[in-house]
C-alpha cells in the first residue's frame, strides 16, 4: 500500500469505530435468554428509603431476574414534547419532589448512561422519531424502584421518555419496535401506578390495608383482568370506559408505562402481578412481570 493511503486509512479509523458504536449497542452483542419486561408501581418517593412490603416485593423480584447487560426505564415523571432518549455517559440522579426529609435528598443512584443503547433505541424506532437528551438523567421514577432491584448502581440505565404527543396507541407501537432488546439481554422497566389519582386520596387511611374507593377498587379489578389476558388494545382505550376509569386514570402519565410493558408482550409470556395493593383509597402498587 503507497505510504499516502496507508496514512488516510489510519486517519478514518476511529471514525469508523465511532461509527460502528452507534449503529447500535444491542447489535454487537452476543444473543442472550429473552429478558423478562416490568412494570413498577413506584408509589412515594419515600419508599426509595423506607422498608415496607412493596419494597420487598420488589428486591424479591430483582432475585428472580437474570442479570440485565444494560436498562432501558420508561418513568411517569418525564414527559416530552416528542420522544427523548437519555445519550449522556454519567446521568444525574434527580430529587424532582418537594416536602420530604433530608435523607432523601441525600441519595444518589450513580449508574452510568450508555449512548450506544440510545443509539439502539433510536435505531429501532421506525415510526417515531426519538432525539438524544444530554439534560435529564434518572428521576425518581426510575431510581427509586432500580435502588431496590439493583442497588450496586453497575448496570447502565438510560430513560426513555413519554412523548405527550403520542395517543395510548402511539406508545404501544413504540414499545412493539423494541422488542429486540429484550434478546440482547436488555431489561426494559416501566415505571408509573395503574391506579393514580393524589387529589382523592384519604390520607387518613393510608395505613388502612386494603381501603379502596368503590371506583378503584372497579378500575382495579379489570384492568388486572385485562393485563392477565394479554389484551393491549382494551388496556391503550380504559379511559373512556367511563367514570371509574376517568377517576383511577385522571391523567395518563402514571399509566402509559404500562403499556410499553403490555406492548412488549409476545403470546409466549407468562404474565404475573406482584405488590398488587390498594393504597390510601385511590392508588393501587400493582406491578406486573411478563416473560
Amino acid at each position: 500500500m503507497r505510504r499516502d493511503r496507508f496514512l488516510k486509512t489510519l486517519a478514518v479509523l476511529p471514525l469508523l469505530g465511532t461509527l460502528a458504536r452507534l449503529r447500535g449497542f444491542v447489535s454487537g452483542l452476543p444473543p442472550s435468554p429473552r429478558m423478562p419486561v416490568l412494570f413498577l408501581g413506584h408509589g412515594s418517593p419515600m419508599n426509595a428509603i423506607e422498608e415496607n412490603d412493596f419494597v420487598r416485593g420488589f428486591r424479591e423480584v430483582a432475585a428472580t431476574l437474570p442479570r440485565p447487560r444494560a436498562i432501558v426505564c420508561v418513568s411517569a415523571h418525564w414527559e416530552t414534547r416528542g420522544t427523548r432518549v437519555t445519550a449522556m455517559p454519567q446521568p444525574r440522579t434527580i430529587h424532582d419532589f418537594r416536602g420530604f426529609p433530608p435523607e432523601l435528598y441525600r441519595v444518589q443512584y450513580p449508574a452510568p448512561g450508555d449512548a450506544g443503547l440510545a443509539a439502539e433505541v433510536r435505531g429501532l424506532a421506525r415510526k417515531t422519531l426519538i432525539e438524544d437528551d444530554h439534560a435529564w438523567g434518572l428521576d425518581h421514577g426510575a431510581w427509586s424502584v432500580l435502588r431496590h432491584l439493583f442497588p450496586l448502581a453497575d448496570i447502565p440505565v438510560v430513560q426513555l421518555s413519554l412523548n405527550t404527543q403520542l395517543d395510548p396507541v402511539g406508545h404501544l407501537a413504540l414499545a412493539a419496535e423494541l422488542q429486540t432488546l429484550r434478546d440482547r439481554g436488555v431489561l426494559i422497566v416501566g415505571s408509573g401506578n395503574i391506579v393514580h389519582n393524589l387529589g382523592l386520596v384519604a390520607w387518613d387511611k393510608l395505613n388502612v390495608d386494603g381501603f379502596a374507593y368503590d371506583w378503584a377498587a372497579e378500575a382495579r379489578s379489570t384492568i388486572n383482568e385485562l393485563i392477565l389476558k394479554g389484551d393491549a388494545s382494551s388496556l391503550a382505550t380504559i379511559r373512556s370506559r367511563g367514570k371509574a376509569f376517568s377517576l383511577a386514570i385522571p391523567t395518563p402519565e402514571h399509566y402509559l408505562p404500562l403499556l410499553y410493558i403490555m406492548g412488549l408482550r409476545t403470546p409466549q409470556d407468562d404474565v404475573r402481578l406482584f405488590n398488587d395493593a390498594h393504597l390510601g383509597g385511590s392508588l393501587t402498587m400493582t406491578s406486573v412481570v411478563v416473560g
